[in-house]
């Protein structure tokens, strides 16, 4: 038998990513302890170590779960994540996000453990017109979500400083796809990605695609998206985690292909990889969708020897399509 390694605390493991990420880090000899408040994320999402239930915002019950598993570090992916919500309600996120990250680092920080894997995102960029994205660009967010996820790699510089807090920063793009396995996928109540609400369309599951804006300043009037598949995205953090255990220092680092697809693009390759028609209605922009976001980025590549091989539309398309047709914990 492969001796453990130690304790992970995931928070958010019962969501997308989340689970994901337990399922790469039980694979490489560690126990993912699930900390989420089942709010967004699924029980049954939890298949590859235990689930401690509680909320960010209960400091007690960080330091429960903290004192009860010695944990050598954490991956921080819980968070409100919904774009178009932050434009509206900016305080839910600031108070949600930011505040919840300050209860989870100072926890972490009182039970001596001091290494953080952190969920971040391009959308801290903002819009760059026309720009490759890599971890020098300026960030200058343009919705409440990105700008409490900066403010986050912020917090975490300054406990850096203050109390050795190391960290490695994940940027990422769109993430799709599913688990090739088929244990867990993507699951979201409402789901608002792009791919799973195509591809309920396509099964009918939903009336059809409403394609948010056509007049976009890129060549097909639809926003284009880098798309990493969340396995590649999953074992990125893996070899974060590896890099911090080897005393390697903090580090920021995009996750992203470098190539972008437009939102007519990813239609037609659904429909392709599903021999399907995309119902689609077209409607008017969101607010806060920045129009191109791309990384330009291969540091990741460089210094954590990550390979995205998953990360190809079709396979991201066909991973989410088999999921998809599963139901998908008991819907």
């Amino acid at each position: 038998m492969t001796a453990v390694r130690g304790h992970v605390l995931v928070t958010g493991g019962a969501g997308y990513i989340g689970a994901h990420a337990c399922k790469v880090l039980a694979g490489a000899g560690f126990v993912p302890v699930t900390f989420d408040n089942l709010a967004t994320g699924w029980a049954a999402a939890v298949k590859f170590g235990p689930l401690e239930q509680g909320d960010l915002a209960d400091r007690a019950a960080l330091d429960r779960a903290f004192a009860r598993w010695q944990p050598v570090a954490v991956m921080h992916f819980a968070a409100l994540s919904l774009v178009g919500e932050s434009v509206i309600d900016p305080g839910r996120y600031w108070r949600g996000n930011v505040g919840g990250a300050l209860n989870l680092i100072e926890a972490a920080l009182h039970a001596g453990c001091r290494n953080i894997v952190f969920s971040s995102t391009c959308a801290t960029y903002g819009d760059h017109d026309g720009v490759l994205l890599d971890e020098d660009t300026p960030q200058r967010p343009i919705n409440a979500y990105g700008a409490t996820k900066r403010a986050i790699e912020e917090m975490l510089g300054h406990f850096g400083i203050s109390h050795g807090l190391n960290h490695v920063i994940f940027r990422y793009f769109n993430v799709a796809g599913a688990d090739p396995d088929g244990e867990v996928g993507e699951v979201h109540d409402p789901e608002t990605h792009l791919i799973p609400v195509m591809l309920d369309a396509i099964a009918g599951r939903r009336a059809g695609l409403m394609l948010h804006g056509t007049d976009y300043p890129t060549p097909d009037g639809t926003c284009i998206r880098d798309y990493v598949h969340v396995m590649d995205l999953a074992e990125a953090h893996v070899l974060g985690l590896e890099h911090l255990l080897a005393g390697k220092g903090n580090r920021v680092f995009n996750l992203g292909t470098g190539h972008g697809f437009s939102v007519r693009e990813v239609i037609d390759h659904a429909r392709l990889v599903t021999n399907r028609a995309v119902p689609v209605t077209e409607g008017p922009r969101r607010p806060g969708d920045a129009a191109r976001l791309v990384s330009g980025s291969t540091r990741a590549v460089a210094e954590l020897g990550w390979q995205p091989a998953r990360s190809t539309l079709p396979q991201m398309i066909a991973d989410a399509w088999r999921w998809a047709q599963t139901g998908g914990y008991g819907r």
